[in-house]
């Protein structure tokens, strides 16, 4: 399926679904532009896909708020160090940071206020001025949006769901952070595996972009 009919979803306000290499974590993710998150599209998620929903930022604007991966906060705490995931099994280092609410929230775990959160996040790429300081007087943690790093370079450098989400965002030529959520499967309590997830996105009329095809387009750039 041609990579720019997820293009024209995702630019529509729409799922994509992204699946990494089978060597990787061979997931999908359920995934959509965070500038048009509705508390229906969180609720979409927690409730087709039902994996930890976050929110994936480029990186230099992560790096612009202050933001820092959790495994290097974490290196300055008082957790054991043998306690802190460097590496994941496949081989990668999480991309986690901060979790966040918007300092409107109650909770803050909410579809309205998670979809706020997110909302809110990508107002502040577009504001004018400090946006660092923006970000501290508007956002709050610990909170129910974890915040994911893409690292510096993309997919030139990583090839997790975090960068092929935000490089599909600016594929679309949109702003470059996006919603995320691990698709599971209740039958087997696994990762939804591929026939099953090839059966949702034709049932719910979502296309599917693996990893090959934006590592492919790396290629004729």
């Amino acid at each position: 399926m041609p990579i720019q009919d997820a293009i024209n979803d995702l630019q529509n306000g729409r799922f994509v679904m992204i699946h990494d290499a089978g060597e990787r974590e061979n997931e999908y993710d359920m995934v959509i532009a965070a500038q048009f998150i509705k508390p229906e599209h969180i609720s979409k998620m927690r409730v087709d896909a039902g994996g930890l929903l976050c929110l994936a930022l480029e990186h230099n604007f992560a790096i612009s708020l202050g933001l820092e991966y959790m495994h290097r906060i974490l290196e300055d705490s008082s957790i054991p160090s043998q306690m802190i995931l460097g590496r994941a099994k496949y081989g990668d280092h999480p991309t986690f940071s901060i979790g966040i609410n918007h300092i409107d929230a109650y909770t803050g775990i909410t579809d309205i206020e998670r979809a706020h959160t997110i909302r809110q996040m990508s107002r502040l790429y577009e504001a004018d001025g400090d946006m660092r300081s923006k970000f501290i007087q508007s956002f709050q943690t610990p909170g129910h949006v974890p915040l994911l790093i893409a690292a510096d370079g993309l997919l030139y450098t990583r090839q997790g769901h975090t960068e092929m989400s935000v490089y599909l965002a600016g594929m679309a030529e949109l702003l470059p952070m996006a919603a995320i959520c691990e698709m599971m499967d209740s039958k087997t309590h696994m990762a939804l595996k591929e026939d099953e997830a090839h059966k949702f996105a034709q049932k719910n009329s979502i296309k599917i972009v693996e990893s090959t095809e934006l590592l492919e387009e790396l290629t004729v750039q």
